[in-house]
């Protein structure tokens, strides 16, 4: 029987940090050069080669066992089993990242083997075949996974990290994630798939590909989607759909592909809860979520006449129910000609467009009693609802941020190959900008429940209530706008000596930023302002030594750079302003082994990064520190097929530390020091056509801190998922359930705290989704 691979995996075995990085370094080492061949000759290899086309010069293809970095892949029949409930649930599958996807469908944390970031993802790019689709990182309140949707047009998904990344597309030290489309072929083919939940979410997919003329082939999918949400929000919290059309032409010496995605997706933005009062827990849990029917609509002060300052505000009603999403389109593609004399032309382009506003209740401080803040009695909301003295209520401040964003990225090689040596001359621009509007801080009290009102300034005897808003504690009201340009000349060289592969690139890169900020009690006037032109020199080598057919090692070093981004809140202000560049410098060293056989693989990083300038800043952004720190590792990525039952094994060890200043010796902030994710699955046959997949996915985090004081401890955890596909001729039936064990474990504390943190944000409770595909 045919081994169906479904899953990218889950987890280990919660044991002491230092015996389970001795049992890492030491399969490392081994390199399972003891496991017995099973049924295959001992010098075959894999029966189906993984080619990539990630941290390559123009993003030429290459066999992953012969790539000297590391790089992880994720097929389509992997990706609907892993089953993911936002683009950044899927990245856990990619060892070294560390995922926190539990505040919704987008808007996620996501952090890479150790570089330090207080949140967002400082350190990942999300591309669409091989260009990113916003060439900044990060921005505050919109990291790239926010506008990316995963739906059956991706072929695939590779993830590099460090190696050569620093040297080509946007220069990423850290996470290059590339989604691959799927392109159409000489026969017309296709999948409609119907999903639906506990949670009720009603959900469509579409896809169809096949051949437009001679050599001329499209694929066009999508979806539309809605649901309360897995927190339920009483109402159609999440709401989307996609459209993604790809063309490709085959030339005589090459191809041509030009495609256009346009999404408009969004979601609750979940937010830490109160976890108890006075040492009494508050109950609630995981399903819980502020925003309502009854508190969606909110008037919120925004930038015109700020809360400080002006005779009037200029209120909007807002409606926080909108969430976290992305509204726009990416448009791109590529020509790639093999030219005479062994020349080879690529280049890719992409244009992205659009809108990735973050609405929602952003808790302020511990939960209270009512009658502890206005003398022991009862009170009311402002509807005149009735509240008990010992109702709880807590300070929410509704937040809103618009982003309107543009960007377009251009990247052009010129490869030249002879017989031992091959050399490639690139040119990388990108130009973005962006229009902003945020009004945060803004807290009132409210009723702590789901559908909680606002509490009656009448019934309250606390200054911060009314539209007085200047007396309710932080406020931040920004009107932003700015635009950056980035030119890039790479070189990048290749020689063949023996079974030895030696290469080495060099970077280039100029970046001119405009940035201009009103943040002030006075608006029309720009408080500050800046008007950067930096350059800089990233480069990589490496060596990469094949020993065998089936095993090989390689060594790789790189130092790379990340520029500073719009980001009035954690870049710009204070630092730039006295005299710092705000560049982040980070060197990486790589140790990798690779075994590839028939019947399992083996990929295994030892890595050592120091970085040098990371921006952290207390809360209110008033002051900021500059950090060095260090991390050590390795990241294994292992698959065991024994006839019908595979077992995928995805694991990271590190230790990341602050290397500087009065916190070094410390944990980063957010970062687990051992991670574990093991998938076993079974393959069997019922009947006499029903092919069936039982799997389960079992992930093992450790302890984190919450705060680089390492002062806010956040338990480890383990989570089980399980699920089940069966396959009868052309239909296909899938179920899966997530946090099967309703494990209730925190992602983070509250990052506007400082000290012992009252609130936390939960993993997402158990939730379990159907759904029923037919293939043609």
């Amino acid at each position: 029987m045919k081994i169906n691979l479904l899953t990218r995996a889950i987890n280990q075995i919660n044991c002491q940090r230092k015996s389970y990085l001795s049992l890492a370094l030491g399969a490392a080492a081994l390199g399972l050069v003891q496991v017995p061949v099973l049924a295959q000759d001992a010098g075959s290899t894999e029966s189906v080669e993984e080619l990539i086309v990630t941290g390559t010069p123009g993003g030429a293809s290459v066999k992953r066992f012969d790539a000297s970095f590391a790089i992880s892949t994720v097929d389509d029949a992997e990706i609907k089993q892993v089953s993911p409930a936002s683009t950044a649930d899927l990245l856990k599958t990619i060892p070294g990242v560390w995922v926190e996807s539990s505040g919704g469908v987008s808007g996620a944390n996501i952090f890479v083997r150790g570089l330090p970031s207080g949140g967002d993802a400082d350190f990942v790019t999300v591309a669409i075949n091989g260009l990113a689709i916003f060439p900044a990182p990060t921005l505050s309140f919109m990291e790239n996974s926010t506008l990316f949707r995963v739906d059956e047009t991706i072929e695939r998904l590779e993830g590099l990290r460090g190696g050569p990344n620093p040297v080509y597309s946007n220069g990423q030290v850290g996470l290059t994630t590339n989604f691959i489309l799927k392109e159409g072929g000489e026969e017309t083919e296709g999948a409609v798939r119907y999903s639906t939940s506990d949670y009720d979410l009603q959900r469509i997919d579409g896809m169809v590909s096949g051949k437009l003329a001679e050599d001329f082939y499209y694929m066009i999918g999508g979806y539309v989607s809605s649901s309360p949400g897995v927190r339920d929000a009483g109402f159609n919290a999440e709401q989307g759909n996609q459209f993604t059309i790809n063309l490709t032409k085959i030339l005589d010496n090459g191809k041509a592909n030009l495609f256009h995605r346009s999404t408009d997706d969004h979601g609750t933005w979940y937010l830490p809860v109160a976890l108890d009062v006075n040492g009494v827990e508050t109950g609630l849990d995981a399903g819980y979520t502020q925003v309502g029917q009854r508190n969606r609509h909110v008037l919120v002060p925004m930038s015109g006449a700020d809360g400080n300052g002006g005779s009037a505000l200029n209120w909007e009603s807002v409606d926080m129910g909108e969430g976290r999403g992305w509204d726009g389109s990416v448009t791109g593609g590529s020509l790639e000609l093999n030219l005479a004399n062994d020349w080879t032309f690529i280049d890719r382009f992409s244009l992205t467009k659009g809108d990735a506003d973050t609405v929602g209740f952003v808790p302020q401080g511990a939960a209270v009693t009512l009658g502890s803040l206005n003398g022991g009695v009862a009170g009311e909301t402002v509807s005149g609802a009735p509240l008990a003295a010992n109702q709880l209520v807590q300070q929410f401040g509704p937040w809103v941020v618009r982003k309107d964003i543009n960007a377009f990225n251009n990247d052009l090689s010129l490869g030249k190959r002879w017989d031992d040596f091959k050399l490639t001359l690139g040119y990388y621009s990108s130009a973005w900008d962006v229009e902003e509007q945020w009004s945060i801080g803004n807290q009132k009290w409210y009723q702590l429940a789901h559908n909680g009102e606002e509490v009656s300034a009448a019934s309250i005897n606390n200054p911060c209530q009314g539209a007085d808003v200047a007396s309710c504690g932080w406020k931040y009201d920004v009107d932003a706008r700015g635009d950056a340009r980035e030119n890039a000349f790479y070189i990048a060289g290749e020689t063949y000596i023996g079974d030895v592969t030696l290469d080495a690139g060099v970077r280039l890169a100029n970046r001119k930023t405009n940035y201009a900020v009103d943040d002030s009690a006075l608006d029309g006037r720009d408080d500050f302002f800046v008007d950067a032109d930096e350059s800089n020199t990233a480069y990589t080598a490496a060596a990469n030594w094949n020993f065998r057919d089936d095993m090989g090692v390689f060594v790789r070093i790189n130092d790379g750079f990340k520029y500073p981004d719009f980001d009035a809140y954690r870049d710009f202000r204070g630092d730039f302003n006295n005299g710092s560049d705000l560049i982040i410098d980070v060197s990486q060293l790589e140790l990798g082994y690779k075994l590839s056989r028939d019947n399992y693989s083996l990929y295994a990083t030892g890595f050592s990064n120091k970085t040098k300038g990371q921006p952290f800043c207390d809360v209110g952004g008033v002051t900021c520190s500059r950090l060095e720190t260090k991390a050590v590792g390795v990241e294994l990525d292992g698959k065991l097929y024994l006839g019908d039952f595979t077992l995928d094994l995805n694991a990271t060890v590190q230790e990341p530390e602050i290397d500087n200043g009065p916190l070094a010796g410390n944990q980063v902030l957010r970062q687990p020091t051992h991670m574990m994710r093991l998938t076993p699955s079974y393959n069997i046959t019922l009947g006499n056509n029903v092919e069936t997949s039982l799997y389960a996915t079992y992930s093992v985090i450790s302890d984190r801190y919450g705060d680089n004081a390492n002062t806010n401890t956040l338990d480890s955890y383990t989570k089980l998922d399980l699920g089940v596909q069966m396959n009868i001729d052309n239909v296909n039936i899938q179920l899966a359930v997530d946090n099967a064990t309703d494990e209730l474990a925190l992602t983070e504390s509250d990052p506007r705290a400082t000290g012992a943190s009252a609130n936390g944000r939960y993993i997402l409770p158990r939730n379990v989704k159907l759904s029923l595909g037919y293939n043609f």
